[in-house]
């Protein structure tokens, strides 16, 4: 029994923090967060409401987003309604990190000398297992 209810509570956690994660994704990489701004345009409504009795839902909806100037020159306010403005980038970047040791290379700092030359024969040193790959077929 006591199994059965840990099992419950974890299902219920697994999907409140999975449905808070996505919540937290969605609002930072996409213009969702918009949708926090839902109470200024209600509020927004019920000022011009005030001011005329005869506008509905649609003609302010209309009068805000469809018109480049809106006519009721209050611009400061219109801008802080929802998906007025665009206020950041959407980007998603995948960042691969890699660590080096930077102590390491301010300690012990790499200075070639002037008279230090590196020739590519110094370099490549030949073996005879792999030099006989590369020769030219024979007729046997």
């Amino acid at each position: 029994m006591y199994n059965i209810i840990l099992f419950t509570i974890f299902v219920a956690l697994k999907k409140l923090i999975t449905i808070l994660f996505l919540s937290v994704y969605l609002m930072s990489s996409t213009q969702l967060y918009q949708l926090l701004k839902f109470p200024q345009l209600v509020m927004h409504l019920i000022e011009h409401k005030n001011q005329n009795k005869d506008l509905n839902v649609y003609c302010f909806l209309f009068m805000h987003y469809m018109h480049e100037i809106a006519a009721d020159n209050d611009s400061e306010k219109d801008m802080k309604l929802p998906f007025k403005v665009d206020e950041k980038d959407i980007t998603a970047d995948i960042s691969i990190i890699q660590h080096y040791n930077y102590c390491e290379l301010l300690t012990n700092p790499f200075c070639a000398n002037a008279t230090t030359f590196i020739f590519k024969d110094e370099l490549f040193i030949p073996s005879s297992f792999m030099s006989n790959i590369w020769q030219p077929p024979r007729n046997c």
